[in-house]
């Protein structure tokens, strides 16, 4: 059992590394920042838009890698600095540990601090961010991928008092909302055609990890923050439906975009290898639906 078990995270990951392969330069594992949290040595890719203004305080996205990828994959994935550049926000990609790359979002019998050492992570983070930089405490935000969105939904949990609003793409959650306490916007995007992880929950492809319904996790999500759901979706085109939530608190509104024909990707965004991934949509822009949402949450009542 154990020698199966090594073999389908062996597989997993082989595969998975071929993402890397196929993009080529472009996913040199790179950064430009470095802290010690925990004792451990962390990484991060940093990107300041020119027009950045010390005297200004600036929002801060914080975008999170899937497994086994990197801070430049989620860079090129996403597409984050053009819109820091329009809009003129800080924006950060940190870097898992290990190989391949992870996020510690569940406790392990081997490591029973992993979350809280994560957690920590991006609270240092922050804070030398922000003593680096003019950042707005009131406008943190963070998103992730795959893993990575299931990072981010951590944070919100852990750390609500810091994170303004999360955006998740594909999430891989693993996390019990039932010790959360709710009150962070939301927003989410999953393809029904996912594969990787599927979006009615079960086993993770060729790895040995359970997953919830993802339709009901953000409606337990959504319950969290005070919404009720709203059973029809709207069409915003061919491929995409919204599902809205009503009667939600102020300032935790909840949005999921469910991609009929979507895979294991990033809507919008630069590609990764279909063959891996699946079908990626260009009808929407998860990277400017997420801004789009992250500034209307920031308003004030």
């Amino acid at each position: 059992m154990r020698r199966k078990k090594s073999s389908i995270i062996l597989i997993s990951i082989l595969t998975l590394l071929g993402t890397t392969a196929f993009i080529g330069w472009k996913l040199v594992n790179r950064s430009n920042g470095r802290l010690t949290s925990s004792g451990e040595q962390r990484e991060y890719l940093l990107y300041v838009p020119s027009t950045y203004n010390p005297s200004e305080p600036v929002p801060l996205v914080i975008s999170i890698h899937g497994f086994t990828q990197s801070p430049t994959i989620q860079e090129y994935v996403s597409q984050w600095n053009s819109l820091a550049d329009q809009y003129g926000f800080i924006v950060v990609y940190p870097s898992g540990l290990n190989f391949p790359k992870l996020w510690r979002v569940a406790e392990t019998d081997l490591d029973p601090t992993a979350v809280e050492k994560e957690v920590r992570f991006f609270s240092d983070l922050i804070d030398k961010l922000s003593l680096d930089y003019t950042i707005d405490a009131e406008r943190i935000y963070v998103n992730g991928l795959s893993n990575g969105g299931g990072m981010a939904l951590r944070l919100a949990c852990d750390m609500p008092d810091r994170v303004a609003a999360i955006g998740s793409v594909a999430g891989a959650y693993t996390i019990d909302l039932t010790a959360c306490d709710g009150g962070v916007p939301g927003i989410f995007f999953h393809g029904k055609a996912d594969l990787i992880v599927p979006i009615e929950g079960g086993p993770m492809r060729n790895l040995p990890i359970n997953l919830p319904n993802v339709f009901e996790f953000i409606n337990d999500y959504a319950i969290l923050n005070g919404c009720n759901l709203v059973e029809t979706p709207i069409s915003t085109s061919d491929n995409v439906s919204l599902f809205g939530y009503a009667g939600c608190d102020r300032g935790s509104e909840v949005d999921f975009y469910m991609i009929t024909d979507g895979g294991h990707t990033w809507p919008g965004g630069n590609p990764l290898p279909e063959f891996i991934t699946g079908n990626n949509t260009y009808e929407i822009n998860a990277t400017q639906l997420m801004w789009d949402f992250f500034v209307e949450q920031s308003k004030q009542p």
